[in-house]
């Protein structure tokens, strides 16, 4: 008897060798894989401003780097003893703006160096729920601990998902027309939002990868790590002890 539903994974035209330049952003679960790729030793980076859980976090901080559009202090908050910034992970706080904003900025430089020269993209997301400033009406990328009656939550669609991901490709594909991307989702469950609503996102995060994928068939593929962790290894065994994240 078996005892999974194997997912087909098609064959990639674009396969990952040791001569390879990988470049991960998102998600946790990019940390998870650039984890495997240091293991077996292959050339790669991962997420150079922190996780970044939802898509316009993504598209923001790609754009900022290639457009080498600077943060300037005005892009800096102070709270909880440290300096932060919105659009970031809180991995990148520090306890000076002066480092902070310097420390930024040479990240940009670099990631835009390493989007211009990698082989291969990997881009999870996790989530397609995001937390909008009250006072700005902006969406943050991390909310810092920051107390929640600031911010409104809200669902982004799969029209607006898929906009950033195809203006994220576009402006990718302007520095680097070689370069070959794999877009994935997050096979970690938001139980915190609910179990309905992390369907809910998941479907919309799917909805638009698919359809901006059609938009760059040649440069972009889909690889489906949420339906694998659903499906394939569905059984708890393969589960951490939290019970949503995979296990090693």
């Amino acid at each position: 008897m078996q005892f999974t539903t194997p997912i087909t994974i098609p064959q990639s035209d674009h396969a990952i060798d040791y001569d390879s330049k990988i470049l991960a952003f998102g998600s946790c679960f990019a940390q998870n894989v650039a984890e495997k790729f240091d293991y077996y030793k292959f050339q790669n980076t991962v997420n150079l401003f922190g996780i970044l859980f939802h898509p316009l976090a993504i598209h923001n901080i790609i754009h900022r780097a290639i457009a080498e559009e600077f943060f300037v202090e005005q892009d800096l908050f102070y709270a909880n003893e440290l300096w932060h910034c919105f659009e970031v992970h809180s991995d990148c706080s520090s306890n000076h703006k002066e480092n902070l904003l310097k420390q930024l900025n040479q990240k940009l430089i670099v990631l835009k160096t390493q989007i211009q020269s990698a082989s291969h993209l990997i881009i999870t997301f996790g989530t397609a729920w995001v937390y909008r400033k009250k006072t700005t009406q902006k969406i943050v990328a991390n909310c810092h601990k920051v107390p929640q009656t600031e911010f409104e939550k809200e669902l982004l669609t799969a029209t607006a998902i898929q906009q950033a991901i195809e203006e994220t490709l576009a402006a990718i594909r302007g520095v680097n027309p070689n370069v070959h991307v794999v877009l994935t989702v997050s096979p970690v469950r938001h139980l915190k939002d609910g179990f309905t609503e992390n369907q809910q996102s998941k479907s919309n995060i799917i909805s638009a990868l698919h359809q901006a994928i059609r938009q760059f068939p040649a440069m972009a593929d889909y690889f489906p790590s949420y339906e694998i962790m659903i499906d394939e290894l569905r059984d708890y065994r393969f589960y951490a002890q939290d019970m949503v994240h995979p296990n090693a």
